[in-house]
């Protein structure tokens, strides 16, 4: 008897919230993998040795009808991804193969952030103020209508890149000369001024959350409210903690405010993250991404057994997966990531890994830059390494979490030379 033929997932795949290494482990015993890439990804051929022992590997061209045209010629049983930019390519080659995925409508507000807000206050789900600026001409009317603070980052950005602060009117200039060196150098690309969200004072832990999802046409199912550590500038996330450190009545009020937030865009098939702050009137959204958060797979199966990558696979392939209640055992778990300077410049070498892994309360420590590598700077969110561990409480997390970033020590080349910086020392460059 010829054996049963294994389902084909066409993943596609860059840098993004789940590494291929997690992707392969997840679709092992579920069936083959083809890699979807983008042509000329530096991420994609650092990663690609390790794709090619997971499955087939095939370069997109970034042409709709062709791309779709390999699609239908592979004939996949599923199309997924965990990578932000890969989000709107996913919805089209799913919907071209005739297999469950967003529609096109939904991957654009989940990626377009002036639509999404635009969806979010037409569904009287959040009025933040926001105006988009399709080109530098438009910025002194922007800024004029929403007024400091206020926040400027591109409309169809993630991980933070090119995301500006405005306080003072000297950061208001600062962000033009920024805007029209974009657009004299031929990189314009349409930006969002939106209202600054105050946070409420919630020290030692940052001042907004997130709410992992699994969305399917029955409804939306809410996994798992995300504490956070403090933002590292501009608005860069480092950490994040299970179960959070907010009361139960607050995150009932915080999944039925996500719950709309999703309806409002379409939200029916695979995995949302929507980030939120906690202001002094109440959580206001953020954003909405659709997708898993970063290192949140890596978290799951360490708190939880639960592997997302073979959820999101099952979704993908049109069922509705079990989801079983996330259960901590009465500890509170984290991630923490050290990110790299803003500075431009090389990692020469990482000390204190080892005494690191030896510390109570941590239970792996992984590097994910090697000495040698140059760090590009900027805004953009780069992680060095994941601190992971295990507490009795949430206090203990946050002594935990400083005591191994002092523990730390990152050797830098900048241009003036070699900076040996602790990890709590990192946030200054």
């Amino acid at each position: 008897m010829t054996p049963p033929q294994r389902p084909l997932f066409a993943v596609l795949y860059d840098a993004g919230a789940v590494p291929a290494g997690e992707i392969g482990a997840g679709l092992a015993d579920l069936g083959d993998i083809v890699f979807l890439v983008p042509d000329r990804s530096a991420h994609v051929e650092q990663l690609r040795p390790v794709m090619e022992l997971l499955g087939d590997v095939r370069t997109l061209t970034g042409r709709p009808e062709q791309d779709a045209d390999l699609v239908r010629a592979l004939a996949p049983d599923a199309v997924l991804t965990f990578c932000e930019d890969m989000i709107r390519p996913a919805a089209r080659l799913a919907a071209a193969a005739g297999l469950p995925g967003l529609s096109a409508e939904t991957a654009h507000h989940y990626t377009d952030k002036g639509a999404q807000r635009r969806a979010l206050r037409a569904a009287g789900v959040d009025g933040t103020a926001f105006r988009v600026v399709e080109s530098p001409e438009d910025w002194d009317e922007a800024l004029r209508l929403i007024g400091l603070p206020s926040l400027v980052k591109p409309v169809t950005a993630s991980r933070s890149r090119e995301a500006h602060a405005l306080r003072t009117p000297e950061d208001a200039r600062l962000v033009r000369a920024r805007l029209d060196a974009l657009a004299a150098e031929g990189t314009w690309e349409p930006f969002i001024l939106e209202e600054f969200l105050e946070g409420r004072a919630s020290e030692p832990f940052g001042d907004y959350v997130s709410v992992e999802s699994v969305c399917t046409p029955s409804g939306i199912t809410h996994l798992v409210l995300t504490g956070k550590s403090p933002v590292v500038p501009p608005f860069r996330g480092t950490g994040r903690i299970w179960p959070s450190h907010l009361p139960r009545a607050e995150e009932a009020e915080i999944f039925a405010l996500v719950t709309r937030a999703l309806e409002a865009v379409g939200a029916d098939h695979g995995f949302a993250h929507t980030e939120l702050k906690l202001t002094p009137d109440g959580p206001r959204i953020i954003e909405l991404n659709g997708r898993l958060s970063g290192h949140v797979n890596m978290m799951s199966r360490e708190s939880s057994g639960l592997d997302l990558v073979r959820v999101g696979a099952l979704l993908a392939l049109g069922e509705e997966p079990y989801l079983p209640t996330f259960d901590f055992g009465g500890k509170v778990h984290f991630q923490y990531n050290n990110l790299a300077p803003l500075r431009p410049g090389v990692l020469m070498a990482v000390h204190g890994a080892e005494a690191v892994r030896e510390m109570p309360g941590i239970t792996a420590y992984r590097n994910f830059v090697r000495p040698g590598d140059e760090l590009p700077g900027g805004t953009s969110t780069l992680t060095l390494d994941t601190l992971s561990g295990v507490c009795e409480g949430h206090e203990a997390v946050m002594r935990t979490i400083d005591a191994a970033r002092a523990a730390l020590t990152f050797e830098f080349r900048f241009d003036d030379g070699v900076h040996a910086l602790s990890g709590l020392e990192l946030p200054l460059y």
